[in-house]
């Protein structure tokens, strides 16, 4: 087989656009490939928008990737529109260099009159990602033409765009089940490609069933019989798509495709963070510009927003839960040395530790939950065994405060401080909530609060629509006069759980119940957002329970600009 110069001179590469990594030590020598855009897009409930599209290509490009894969021109009027926009000036890339994505040509069909390849060249982009079958199945079955004829659809449509002054990568399909069921038909395609002047034969993984001792090996041996350079793109259906990437690189692949948070068709792709994560900080691989590693968890979440998924508390790296500890054994470590529990500094991908206090906990874990609020528990013994004896009975009872930091912090306050810690602003005398079913089908919930306020007696009546806005409403009515604070605070999440019977003596809806409340204020500029947590057999209650906590934790604020909410 021939062995072309897998790196071309520059010249031979370039259009009027820069088409190789910027920005890192390894330039073009290592590709960070990201095809968010185009493969991401295919999962299941994802639906860019252009403008969307163009959101994304900005928010990677900042990160420093070295390629972003946008779309398939020709193929999609969506994807058109992308790279029209783009071109337009609409997208001003510093670091990647834009991807259109498209197939060879058509069996007997001249590369010049195909129309999918004359849309690659229409769309502008200095780089573009050809696909090409290489397992002989797909060939004969899916495309239903020859060995032949398929290597010849590919070096047509390479030395097409590589005539036009485009820089070229295959992307060869189906590579790894190829290989396996007939590799002549496989190599011969990277052949084609590389021969007709394409920088980098992709090896996919596109069924996503490989493993990572056998992809390092097939990565070797091809490296060692064609001498090409290689790329990996690998799918996630055994859960096998990071390790993969990773031994793929280690066995010799240069370019690595991946997704932002492994979005992707089925089960997804091999996810960006994860892969940039352990390359930099286990290969020491500098594959980011300078600076830009400390983004990777912001770059992560916006992105998750722009695809409107929730993010994933459990991702590698740069999720919230990626260096959250919760074990009293892990916080006795980690008092002494963080080091011992953690991989790598959490801050170094721009997230965070943090300790859990739960009935899993230890005087170390309280101590270092401490910390996080501002308050030295060290030279308090009593307080220490007092939180760590009422989180276990109270979560023994249904109680959770993992997730309602404020109310733990609450907790740990007044056992510092018994006589003068955080109280409520009131002193409950009564409260009655009435949910009334109209004629006309309406349902309007009302409440009616007695309190005490600054020593004067209190009573509000405030409608909802339904009984804890109600309760909320009736609470900020008796309160906002001499609390004016309130204005700015919002109840801004709630959410209800129903606990199994272990909890308490009662079924279905006699079950006991724990309410979490989600508050944010937004008063003199100050934006900040604590939960709280309440439970109770009488959901009522227990979302009174944690409205009472809310507005303690935001009176508290007031008095203690500096404590940071949860």
């Amino acid at each position: 087989m021939s062995r072309p110069d897998p790196h071309p001179a520059p010249s031979q590469q370039r259009t009027s656009s820069r088409t190789e990594p910027a920005g890192t030590s390894l330039g073009d020598r290592f590709h960070v490939y990201d095809t968010t855009l185009r493969d991401g897009a295919q999962r299941e409930g994802i639906s860019y928008s252009v403008a969307d599209k163009l959101a994304v290509a900005r928010h990677l490009d900042a990160l420093g990737v070295g390629f972003i894969e946008g779309g398939w021109p020709g193929a999609l009027p969506k994807d058109t529109e992308f790279f029209a926009r783009a071109v337009a000036g609409e997208l001003e890339l510093r670091h990647a260099a834009l991807v259109a994505f498209g197939a060879t040509r058509k069996p007997g069909v001249r590369a010049e009159d195909d129309r999918q390849v004359r849309a690659l060249l229409d769309s502008q982009a200095p780089v573009v990602t050809l696909v090409a079958k290489s397992d002989r199945r797909h060939i004969e079955r899916a495309l239903r033409t020859d060995v032949a004829e398929n290597r010849a659809m590919v070096a047509d449509t390479v030395r097409l765009l590589r005539a036009e002054g485009r820089r070229v990568f295959l992307d060869a399909e189906h590579f790894f089940d190829g290989y396996e069921f007939d590799p002549d038909t496989a190599l011969g395609v990277l052949d084609a490609a590389v021969g007709a002047g394409a920088d980098v034969a992709v090896l996919c993984d596109t069924n996503g069933g490989m493993l990572p001792l056998r992809v390092a090996e097939v990565v070797r041996e091809v490296a060692d019989r064609t001498g090409f350079r290689l790329g990996i793109h690998c799918q996630d259906d055994t859960g096998c798509a990071v390790a993969n990437s990773m031994a793929a690189v280690q066995a010799g692949a240069s370019h690595v495709q991946c997704t932002a948070n492994g979005y992707g068709e089925r089960a997804g792709n091999a996810d960006l963070f994860a892969v940039v994560g352990n390359l930099v900080t286990k290969l020491d691989m500098p594959v980011l510009p300078d600076g830009a590693f400390a983004e990777l968890t912001r770059t992560s979440h916006t992105l998750a927003e722009i695809a409107n998924i929730a993010p994933d508390t459990h991702q590698a790296y740069v999720g919230a839960s990626a260096f959250a500890h919760k074990a009293g054994l892990h916080a006795s470590a980690i008092k002494v040395d963080p080091e011992l529990y953690n991989h790598m500094d959490p801050t170094v991908v721009g997230n965070g530790q943090r300790v859990l206090v739960t009935e899993m906990a230890g005087r170390a874990s309280v101590e270092l939950k401490g910390v996080e609020f501002g308050l030295d528990l060290a030279g308090h013994p009593a307080a220490v065994s007092s939180v760590v004896a009422t989180v276990k009975s109270r979560e023994a009872q249904g109680w959770s405060f993992e997730a309602a930091d404020a109310s733990l912090e609450l907790l740990m306050r007044s056992a510092v401080d018994p006589e003068s810690g955080p109280l409520p602003p009131f002193t409950l005398e009564s409260y009655r909530v009435i949910v009334e079913r109209r004629a006309d089908g309406e349902v309007v919930a009302e409440a009616t609060v007695k309190m005490i306020v600054d020593g004067a007696r209190v009573i509000a009546t405030e409608e909802g629509n339904g009984p804890v806005n109600a309760l909320d409403a009736a609470l900020r009515s008796a309160l906002t006069p001499s609390c004016p604070w309130l204005d700015g605070v919002e109840l801004s999440d709630y959410k209800v759980r129903i606990l199994n019977p272990r909890h308490g003596s009662g079924h279905g809806t006699g079950a006991v119940t724990r309410v979490l409340v989600e508050s944010t204020d937004y008063a003199d500029g100050r934006s900040g957002m604590w939960t709280t947590v309440g439970v109770h057999g009488n959901v009522v209650e227990a979302s009174w329970l944690a409205l009472v906590d809310a507005l303690t934790y935001a009176s508290m604020r007031q008095r203690i600009p500096a404590t940071a909410a949860p």
